[in-house]
């Protein structure tokens, strides 16, 4: 199932993420900051 590569008419349109939702996520990974120092990780939001 997963191997295959989907045909936009084979879609199902409930699986379908809202654009909403992809804008939200776009949006948040946009502002997630990482840090690495050390050992240690740190992430920051930045809004």
């Amino acid at each position: 199932m997963y191997s295959k590569t989907s045909r936009v008419d084979d879609v199902n349109k409930n699986m379908a993420p809202k654009e909403e939702t992809i804008k939200f996520l776009l949006d948040y990974s946009a502002a997630l900051s990482v840090i690495d120092y050390h050992k240690l990780k740190f992430e920051a939001l930045l809004n």
